[in-house]
C-alpha cells in the first residue's frame, strides 16, 4: 500500500483535517528533544494551530536522542502523520505537518547542534523523561556515574545526554553573539522548568562558569503543565487508519479532544500566539499539583489494582463500581491537598477526568501507565499521603494505590500472569523485597527506599501500618477483593 507523503494528500478523504499552510514556508522556530507518540498528539498539535493561524515561524525541527524508530516512520511521509481524535463513536482525522526534520542524535549529532544554534530556533521543548535530566532525584545533582553524562562532563564534541545538547548549543549561540532559546520541558514532573534549569546550568559550570553565568542571566526555563492522554498505537489502530485513507500512516498518534498545556508566561525571546488549550500564567504550580494528584495519581492506582487484576484498559477497570468508588475516594482524599488557581474549576475538572477515563475508543493501557512508578509515586501519591497524614487526615485510598504498586513489583498479576517491571529502580526494588518474608517486612523494605520515599513519611506508623494492611490484603485476596474491601469501609 502506498505510503502517506506530501503526493497523497490531495487524495485522502474529504473528512480528513489537512494543513491549510505552505509547508515549504515554514521556517523552523521550535526544535523538540525526546520525539514520540506524546510530542506528536500534544506540542506538535498545538504549533501545527500557530502554523495554520498564518505564523509560519513555528515549524518543528525534532530529535530522537536514542532510537531511529519514528525517524524511520516519519521520513518517507515527509514529516506528516496523522492525529486520530476520538470519543465514543466519533472519530476525527487530522494530518499534522508542523514537524519539518526528525533527526537521530546520535547518528547526527552535529545536525542537532546545528538546529538548536539556528537563528530561526527560539524554543526548545522537551519530553525525554525524568531519567533524560540526569539529576539525581534524592539530591537534585547531577549523576555523574551515569556513563552518557560522564561523556559529556569530559567533553561536548559530540553530546549524548540532551543537557549536554543544550549547553553546547548555547555555547554556540554565545560565540556567534545569538540570544539563548527558551527551553521548555514538558515532562510530566513537579517544577520541571527548574530541574531543566539546574541540568543545564550544574553541566555548563563544569565547563564554562562564564557560559553558566551568561545562562542564568539571559536564558528561561518556564514551569510547564502538560495534559492529554494519548495510547500507545497498536498495529491494528494502523492498519485501520490504512484501510480508512487508502494510505498507511507509520507514525499516527491517536488521543482524547482533551489537550492542555499551561505555560509559565517567561520567554526570553519570541513566543507564539497560542491558541485554545494553551494558558500562560504567572504561576504553573497550582494546576500542576491539580493535575499529578487527581488526573496522575488517580491513573497510577488505576494502573496497578488494574494490572493486577489482570485487566488491561483503564475504561474497563472503571466500569467495575468498586474501582469507581475508589477512584472518587481518592480524589477526596487529595482535592484537601490542593491550591486551586481561581480558573480551575476542581468539581468540573473531576467530572472531566471521569469522562476522559471512560472514553473507550482510547484503549489506555494499564502497563503503559504502570512504567517508571518508582519516578512517578513521589508527586501522585506521596505527597497528598504526607499532607494528610500531617493535618490528621485519613490516607485509605492513597495508601492502597501504593500498595497496588509495591504488590506490581512482584512481576505476577493476581491470575499467575508474568509482567515486566519497567522502572528504572526495578533491580533495587527486587533487590529490597527479596528478602522480606511478610507483608509488613516488605512494606518496612519499601518505606526504606529513600530515593523514593521521604525519610519523614516513612517513618509515620500510621502510613506503615496502612501500607502493610493493604498489601496483606492484595498479596492473599488479590486487587478486586482489596477494591471490594475498600468499597465496603467508605
Amino acid at each position: 500500500m502506498r505510503r502517506l507523503c506530501s503526493a497523497t494528500l490531495d487524495t485522502l478523504p474529504a473528512d480528513v483535517i489537512r494543513p491549510a499552510y505552505d509547508r515549504t514556508a515554514v521556517k523552523a522556530g521550535v526544535v523538540h528533544l525526546g520525539i514520540g507518540a506524546f510530542h506528536r498528539a500534544h506540542q506538535a498539535a498545538v504549533f501545527d494551530d500557530v502554523l495554520n493561524a498564518g505564523d509560519l515561524r513555528w515549524g518543528i525541527v525534532a530529535a530522537s536522542l536514542r532510537s531511529p524508530q519514528v525517524r524511520d516512520q516519519m521520513a518517507p511521509q515527509d514529516g506528516l502523520y496523522t492525529m486520530l481524535v476520538r470519543d465514543g463513536a466519533s472519530r476525527r482525522a487530522r494530518i499534522i505537518g508542523a514537524v519539518q526534520r526528525v533527526i537521530v542524535a546520535p547518528q547526527e549529532p552535529q545536525a542537532l547542534l546545528d538546529a538548536l544554534a539556528s537563528p530561526d530556533t527560539h524554543v526548545v521543548t522537551l519530553t525525554i523523561t525524568e531519567k533524560g535530566y540526569k539529576l539525581d532525584p534524592a539530591t537534585g545533582a547531577l549523576i555523574e556515574g551515569d556513563p552518557q553524562l560522564a561523556a559529556d562532563l569530559a567533553s561536548l564534541a559530540a553530546p549524548q545526554t540532551a543537557p549536554g545538547y543544550l549547553v553546547a548549543a548555547l555555547a554556540m549561540r554565545k560565540a556567534q553573539g545569538l540570544p539563548p532559546f527558551t527551553a521548555i520541558s514538558c515532562d510530566n514532573l513537579p517544577h520541571n522548568g527548574q530541574r531543566l534549569r539546574n541540568a543545564v546550568l550544574a553541566l555548563a559550570r563544569r565547563h564554562d562558569p562564564a557560559l553558566a553565568e551568561w545562562i542564568a542571566e539571559e536564558a528561561a526555563f518556564p514551569e510547564t503543565m502538560v495534559d492529554r492522554i494519548v495510547p500507545a498505537t497498536t498495529p491494528e489502530d494502523v492498519a485501520a487508519l490504512a484501510a480508512r485513507l487508502d494510505a498507511e500512516d507509520r507514525a499516527m498518534v491517536k488521543t482524547e479532544p482533551f489537550i492542555q498545556w499551561v505555560i509559565e508566561d517567561r520567554f526570553c525571546g519570541p513566543c507564539p500566539e497560542f491558541g485554545a488549550g494553551v494558558q500562560l500564567t504567572a504561576a504553573v504550580a497550582p494546576w500542576e499539583e491539580a493535575k499529578l494528584r487527581l488526573l496522575n495519581g488517580a491513573h497510577s492506582g488505576i494502573a496497578y489494582l488494574g494490572g493486577l487484576a489482570g485487566i488491561d484498559h483503564v475504561h474497563d477497570v472503571l466500569a467495575l463500581p468498586p474501582a469507581r468508588a475508589f477512584v472518587e475516594a481518592l480524589w477526596d482524599e487529595a482535592q484537601t491537598t490542593l491550591s486551586p488557581p481561581p480558573e480551575l474549576d476542581i468539581v468540573a475538572y473531576r467530572d472531566a477526568l471521569m469522562a476522559r477515563f471512560d472514553n473507550p475508543t482510547l484503549r489506555h493501557r494499564t502497563r503503559q501507565i504502570a512504567m517508571d512508578g518508582s519516578q512517578k509515586l513521589p508527586q501522585r501519591l506521596l505527597a497528598p499521603i504526607a499532607a494528610r497524614l500531617a493535618a490528621g487526615q485519613g490516607i485509605g485510598a492513597l495508601s492502597l494505590a501504593v500498595a497496588a504498586w509495591v504488590r506490581w513489583q512482584a512481576g505476577r498479576d493476581d491470575l499467575g500472569k508474568t509482567h515486566v517491571v519497567d522502572d528504572p529502580l526495578a533491580g533495587t526494588i527486587a533487590a529490597r523485597l527479596a528478602g522480606a518474608d511478610t507483608p509488613e517486612e516488605r512494606a518496612a523494605a519499601i518505606l526504606r527506599l529513600d530515593s523514593v520515599v521521604p525519610p519523614a513519611l516513612a517513618a509515620n506508623a500510621a502510613f506503615r501500618v496502612a501500607l502493610a494492611r493493604w498489601l496483606a490484603i492484595l498479596e492473599t485476596q488479590g486487587a478486586l477483593a482489596a477494591l471490594a474491601t475498600f468499597q465496603e469501609k467508605i
